[in-house]
């Protein structure tokens, strides 16, 4: 511990200003505040008492009345005599110093003549051109301690960030000398940085630190503020952060009071938006009414498209979904709903000839077919005419025509209802009378009347939905005995359909035949009586509703078939069927004693025959007959009339040629593989069906010929007498 003696206060320096005495009060004051640091950073064996004309003899000139020495820093600078050399620098502050503003310049410059004191040394040599202060001048009377040096320095801000107002209300003056100069008034009132400078003084820390230093500073020199980073007051520091967290509070506060403001708009406007009202009816345009006359021919050359159908309603209603092919006038449909009844299923309808594949045991709501139908179990049917499913078909198909209708030219026949959108896009709704019902020329569908509707819109007349290219993508209508109907097209599921074997099976492009397809059409016959013979099936949809189902053998050595048929409308009954070089024999007989089977796939025929009533008949007209009859000749003589290719197609696994052949009105089809092989033979029946008899490899047994009843005797004739 430092015991040295405290010199005598220097009597010969004048002081500044005395400081009042509530200055001090206001200093002690502050010093009681809470959160101020100089209380807590006292050092213990450090500090002595000390008068206050020595605190005065070492405050520097210009110096704020609040920044007096402490007796600390002055006992501490007596323990050094060392000589505090200048510190200049580029710039004119102290380093580490912030940048000043405008009002951080102090408006004097130094003390001037009038102030500095008769016995004051001769002012040090002016500074150099670079800014630079000069050599400091050492006094010769008094030998500069520490402590005086320090007094002569800047004085320290006590605040850690000064304001402009305390800058300006502090300016620091430098002396050229180490002597004191008379100290001047600060030009304005004290503020936040003097009252932090009042609890500095108060609690002994600040002002003794900052009157030693400054000695030896060249005369003259422009002062600088004061270095805010020497001392820090707590209560600074956390201005920052409570001022940034108040502004994101505020931001926050003013974000979410945008955000209320909006949705409480947004629901306001919703609550009272009301949309526009819709556009009146009117008559349609010449335009409008070029396109809804030109709708059917648009759906031709469109050629098919997808379809869904609702018709009728309660019990009685009947849905439809599939696939139309106005370009061969031919539906694909599942049949469901309440009021499918016996047609529930499968629907494929060519023109005027309607099959059916019924399935009793399919769900209620229908889907759609699959691509490729089934093979089996297709039957012709017959609709009764004004059934509610033979009305919808016929609307289906008369939606194509190869030539346009008549513009609607009758003021108030056709309007223009409203616009709507579909899933193609925006459609315009127009009500007209139903278009009429004309086939596509070449098309193999016959005629049917007109049906004229009952009403739909509320004036009774059919609406549609037309895009501007003249597409039916919707329409709704009234029919009778049906009821309300709603059609819907999907213009973009337009699938290439493929009709069954009943039909004639998938289209193909009909040309000549090759020179190879040619030659295994002429030796036909020699490879069949090479073959010997073939089981064969038959599938013979004849008449308007009968179908019937067969099996047996057929033998082109011996020129003979023998089959077992049934019909399906008759499950429990079976007709034998013979055919030979004698004529074609009949039998009637129950299932169980013609091979039994069930009516779709009858068992073969037995052996022998059995006795009973045959019908003897030299030939016969219907379509079975002729059908077996040209499977039995293709032995002998090859097939008569011009050959065409009509496609390539596939059976049994097999890749065949299928070549007509034959008058229009009995059309023969050979289904010819490319080993010269005859697979199946097609015959086109009197209903527009077609007949399948296929023909498989198998080993063909003795076929006997029928019982035939024994000749009855003749009564002898009498003897003449």
């Amino acid at each position: 511990m430092d015991t040295s003696a405290t010199p005598p206060p220097d009597t010969t320096t004048p002081t500044g200003t005395p400081q009042p005495d509530s200055t001090h009060r206001r200093s002690a004051s502050a010093a009681g505040k809470p959160g101020t640091p100089a209380a807590g950073r006292r050092r213990a064996g450090r500090h002595r008492t000390s008068s206050a004309d020595a605190n005065a003899a070492n405050r520097p000139t210009g110096s704020r009345s609040g920044s007096t020495a402490s007796p600390t820093d002055t006992e501490r600078s007596t323990d050094t005599t060392q000589p505090d050399t200048e510190r200049p620098t580029g710039t004119g502050r102290p380093k580490g110093s912030g940048r000043p503003t405008e009002t951080d310049q102090p408006t004097t410059t130094g003390p001037t003549d009038n102030d500095r004191p008769a016995t004051d040394p001769p002012a040090a040599t002016s500074q150099p051109a670079t800014g630079r202060p000069a050599a400091p001048q050492r006094s010769a009377t008094k030998p500069t301690t520490r402590a005086t040096t320090r007094s002569a320095t800047t004085t320290r801000s006590a605040t850690t960030k000064p304001t402009t107002q305390s800058a300006a209300a502090e300016p620091t003056t430098r002396s050229a000398t180490t002597g004191p100069t008379t100290a001047q008034p600060a030009a304005t009132e004290p503020t936040t940085a003097q009252s932090a400078a009042d609890r500095r003084t108060a609690t002994g820390r600040g002002a003794g630190r900052g009157a030693g230093r400054g000695a030896g500073r060249g005369a003259g020199r422009t002062p600088v503020t004061s270095r805010a980073d020497d001392t820090t007051d707590p209560a600074a520091d956390t201005a920052g952060p409570a001022s940034a967290s108040r502004r994101r509070r505020t931001v926050l506060f003013v974000l979410a009071l945008t955000a209320v403001t909006s949705a409480t708009a947004l629901v306001f406007g919703l609550l009272s938006w009301a949309p526009d009202p819709p556009e009146p009816a009117r008559p349609l345009t010449h335009a409008e009414g070029e396109r809804l006359a030109a709708v059917r021919v648009t759906n031709l050359r469109d050629l098919r498209a997808g379809v869904r159908v609702t018709a009728g309603v309660d019990a009685a209603r009947i849905e439809l979904v599939g696939w139309v092919d106005w370009s061969r006038s031919l539906l694909y449909l599942d049949v469901g709903g309440p009021g499918a009844g016996a047609e529930r299923g499968l629907v494929q309808r060519a023109g005027p000839v309607l099959v059916i594949r019924p399935d009793a045991a399919a769900v209620p709501t229908p889907a759609a077919p699959p691509l490729v139908p089934p093979a089996d179990r297709w039957r012709l049917h017959r609709l009764p005419s004004g059934v509610s499913l033979a009305v919808v078909l016929d609307l289906l198909l008369g939606l194509a025509a190869d030539r346009p209708d008549a513009t609607p030219t009758v003021p108030g026949a056709a309007r223009w209802i409203a616009r709507d959108t579909v899933a193609a896009g925006p459609v315009d709704v127009l009500q007209a009378p139903l278009l009429a019902r004309t086939p596509p020329a070449g098309s193999t569908a016959t005629p049917t009347p007109q049906v004229e509707p009952t009403g739909a819109g509320p004036d009774g007349q059919t609406r549609y939905w037309l895009d501007q290219d003249a597409r039916l993508h919707k329409l709704v209508t009234r029919l009778p005995g049906v009821g309300p109907v709603t059609v819907t097209l999907h213009r973009a599921d337009r699938p290439t359909l493929r009709p069954v074997d009943a039909l004639g099976g998938r289209p193909g492009l009909p040309r000549a035949l090759t020179d190879a397809e040619q030659r295994r059409l002429d030796r036909l016959p020699a490879r069949l009586r090479a073959q010997g013979g073939a089981a064969v099936t038959l599938t013979a949809p004849t008449g308007t509703d009968t179908n019937l189902r067969g099996a047996g053998w057929l033998s082109w050595t011996a020129r003979t078939a023998y089959l077992t048929v049934a019909d399906l409308a008759v499950p429990d009954r079976r007709t034998l069927l013979r055919r030979d070089t004698a004529g074609q024999a009949r039998a009637d007989l129950p299932a169980a004693a013609a091979g039994g089977g069930t009516a779709e796939a009858p068992g073969r025929p037995p052996l022998p025959p059995p006795a009973g009533a045959w019908r003897v008949s030299r030939s016969a007209g219907d379509d079975v007959s002729l059908l077996v009859d040209a499977a039995v000749a293709a032995g002998s003589v090859g097939p008569r009339g011009a050959a065409v290719r009509v496609r390539e197609d596939v059976t049994a696994g097999r890749t065949v040629d299928v070549v007509e052949v034959g008058p229009a009105a009995a059309r023969l089809r050979y289904w010819i593989d490319r080993d010269g092989s005859l697979r199946r033979l097609e015959l086109r029946t009197h209903g527009n069906a077609w007949a399948q008899l296929d023909l498989h490899r198998a080993v063909v047994p003795r076929l006997a010929p029928v019982p035939r009843p024994a000749a009855k005797p003749r009564p002898p004739a009498p003897r003449p007498r």
